[in-house]
């Protein structure tokens, strides 16, 4: 097992675990060639564009968008070299060891703005980049369960209405993913992923790989495929494509890396990217920077770009805790040289989260509480979704066909883009605007909890936005008739009791089937103590599970399956839980059958 403590993936606090090929134990912790697109995407070179030299930085130089000809031969002309160039949007990437390079292009005709993107040199990886190794994949024998995130967003009960549609492809702007883990290559689209690191398409095939966990945590929350193996993707029918924006070793996102990654969901008809990171070196952009400037004029232009050509963009809000609405300082940037303590002003902003037009998403832990580490904002965070927090983590694959626990407003938002993508699948002439609309009109009202920094009213408030993502409302509101049945009634259970919780199903002819699901999440502080059991409606008892006496872990929130085809299907189910021990207690929070 291993332990990440995030560090410049801010957006996951914490990663945890590893998988075996036959079984995961998970233990939580707290904390292509040349070639040039319509719209001046230049991709990566057979051949280096330039020599690489010490002192060689990396700007973005803003200029009005369509022929940069002009510009360009300026950029050569005092002592650069174009790198990149992005004319539908005007954006030129130059790559330059002059020091006087950035404050002579300012003075040239028809050059907006120039910034440097780093406060470090260019690697020299930029000029030829390795195409990251493809993991080792391990196999799995774990099968699909309700896990708490999915139940708390309701999208295992959206299943049963769609699981998304194939036309519909997320752009996952990330570290990169693992396209051959069991659950992601039934769902991945090769065809439309990329490496835009140092911020040039690198189309050759693999360059998308993961240089990390992260982007392949992300990606399996959106998509994983509902095929019996680890875990179910919020939108298990849509295509997943990856857009590597990370560079390796340093694991970074620079400006340029994004206005690429950007250009090219526009480009490739994303319906929704998910970007779980902030631009570095900065963690907010100030406006009266020339450098951070040029670095969020770029990006805005990006980012309009790619919702110009129907892709909305869903965005982490940021793991510190930082009341977005009211900024002061910031004591982490520059974070790829030394970073120094500023004042800042409400001006300064998050990129790509604080760009207008992005959804931006708090996280929760399991239940309907902001998780202890997410940003908040009045009129800012959009809406939440589970994050994870402490021991209740987000369950999801990892590199090499691996699977493990992740917390952050990183997990958090992908819950969200998946929802987004279920919109997509049942509205398909849906505009992104139309999908921002819709997200928030199914959210479900989040009240404040006893907080001052809670801000707002219980539609809209600081913590939760528009409130908590719904993906069954998101796509119709009810699973079909006949099938599904839940009670949400809380029962208590006390120290050596036995309790029940009952269910009525109606409308279901004939005899229950040999794969019954039963689906239960249950609040108690040590689950050792329990033993549940499904009672059909003649009083015949099948047992679920005996927990082993030493099994310390909180809560139970699973699928078990049962064969009770000798059980008429009509008629009242109970579910029985048998509380052995003393001192600890809990609750049935919910139980539901499938037939």
């Amino acid at each position: 097992m291993f332990t990440l403590i995030s560090g410049r993936l801010r957006r996951s606090v914490v990663a945890t675990a590893v998988l075996g090929a036959a079984f995961a134990l998970v233990t939580p912790v707290g904390a292509a060639q040349a070639a040039t697109t319509a719209a001046g995407t230049s991709a990566a070179s057979a051949a280096p564009a330039a020599s690489w030299a010490a002192g060689t930085r990396a700007y973005l130089v803003i200029t009005a968008p369509g022929d940069m000809s002009a510009v360009q031969r300026a950029v050569t002309d005092n002592g650069g070299t174009v790198f990149a160039h992005y004319d539908a949007i005007g954006v030129i990437v130059a790559h330059s060891a002059s020091t006087t390079f950035a404050g002579t292009m300012r003075s040239v005709s028809g050059v907006q703005q120039v910034g440097a993107t780093r406060t470090s040199d260019v690697p020299a990886e930029a000029y030829n980049p390795a195409i990251p190794a493809s993991p080792t994949q391990a196999t799995t024998t774990l099968t699909e369960s309700n896990r708490w995130d999915m139940t708390q967003i309701n999208a295992d009960k959206a299943w049963a209405v769609t699981t998304g549609s194939s036309a519909v492809k997320v752009g996952v702007l990330d570290t990169g993913v693992d396209d051959q883990h069991q659950d992601i290559a039934p769902n991945f689209d090769a065809v439309d992923s990329v490496s835009c690191a140092y911020g040039k398409a690198d189309t050759r095939t693999g360059a998308w790989r993961p240089v990390g966990d992260h982007g392949t945590h992300v990606a399996g929350t959106i998509a994983a495929a509902k095929n019996g193996k680890g875990v179910i993707g919020v939108a298990p029918g849509v295509k997943i494509s990856s857009v590597r924006i990370a560079e390796p070793n340093t694991s970074m996102f620079f400006a340029e890396n994004t206005v690429c990654g950007f250009m090219w969901a526009g480009d490739h008809s994303f319906k929704v990217t998910n970007n779980s990171y902030y631009t570095d070196p900065w963690m907010f952009n100030c406006p009266d920077n020339v450098d951070q400037a040029a670095i969020i004029e770029g990006v805005r232009r990006a980012q309009e770009y790619a919702e110009s050509k129907g892709s909305l963009q869903v965005a982490a809000a940021g793991n510190s805790n930082y009341d977005l609405a009211n900024k002061r300082t910031d004591t982490s940037s520059p974070n790829d040289s030394t970073p120094v303590t500023r004042t800042i002003t409400n001006a300064c902003i998050d990129i790509p989260t604080e760009l207008p037009g992005v959804v931006t998403v708090a996280a929760m832990g399991n239940g309907n509480v902001k998780a202890s580490y997410s940003n908040l904002g009045r009129n800012i965070i959009d809406i939440a979704a589970p994050g994870g927090d402490g021991a209740s983590g987000v369950y999801s694959t990892l590199p090499g066909g691996k699977y493990g626990t992740m917390n952050g407003t990183s997990m958090a938002s992908p819950h969200v883009a998946g929802v987004a993508a279920l919109l997509a699948s049942t509205n398909p002439g849906s505009t992104p605007a139309d999908l921002r609309a819709k997200l928030a009109a199914q959210a479900t009202d989040t009240a404040c909890p006893s907080d001052s920094r809670c801000t707002g009213t219980t539609a809209n408030n600081s913590f939760f936005g528009e409130g908590k993502v719904d993906a069954l409302k998101a796509v119709g509101g009810t699973p079909p008739p006949g099938t599904y049945f839940e009670n949400t009634v809380d029962v208590a259970i006390a120290d050596n009791a036995t309790v029940e919780s009952a269910l009525t199903v109606t409308g279901v002819g004939g005899n229950a089937p040999a794969t019954l699901k039963v689906g239960v999440d249950i609040k108690h502080t040590y689950r050792g103590d329990l033993v549940l059991s499904l009672v059909a409606p003649d009083g015949t008892v099948y047992t679920l599970e005996d927990f082993p006496d030493n099994d310390g872990t909180d809560n139970v929130a699973k699928t078990y399956t049962v064969n009770a085809s000798s059980e008429v299907a009509a008629g009242t189910w109970k579910l029985r839980v048998r509380d052995l021990a003393s001192q600890d207690t809990g609750k049935i929070d919910a139980w539901n059958l499938t037939f």
